[in-house]
């Protein structure tokens, strides 16, 4: 391979950097992440559910009720809930919709 030109090895160089201190900034931010939750499970938060919560609150209403929906399909067909209906799917929504409201 033939040698880089200067300010090809410069702009290399600063993009190498860059990403670097995003790296670092992106690990201390983990970092503050985990004291967070920490600090939730000291007063007695469930931090499992609080990160189910977390994620849950990123989707779309429509395509967290569907995913419940399959959810209870599912449940249903091993046993697990006494009737299709009559589960998460659909207590989500409303539960779902208060969060939505507190975002």
């Amino acid at each position: 391979m033939s040698e880089l030109h200067e300010a090809t090895r410069k702009q290399l160089r600063s993009f190498v950097e860059r990403i670097e201190r995003l790296e670092e900034e992106k690990a201390a931010l983990a970092g503050d992440i985990r004291e967070v939750y920490a600090e939730a499970k000291s007063v007695g938060f469930d931090t499992k559910v609080l990160r189910q919560v977390i994620r849950l609150r990123k989707q779309d209403l429509n395509e967290r009720q569907e995913q419940e929906a399959i959810l209870a399909t599912y449940l249903h067909a091993l046993g697990m809930l006494d009737e299709p209906n009559a589960s998460a799917a659909e207590a989500g929504p409303a539960d779902a919709g208060s969060l939505d409201a507190a975002a």
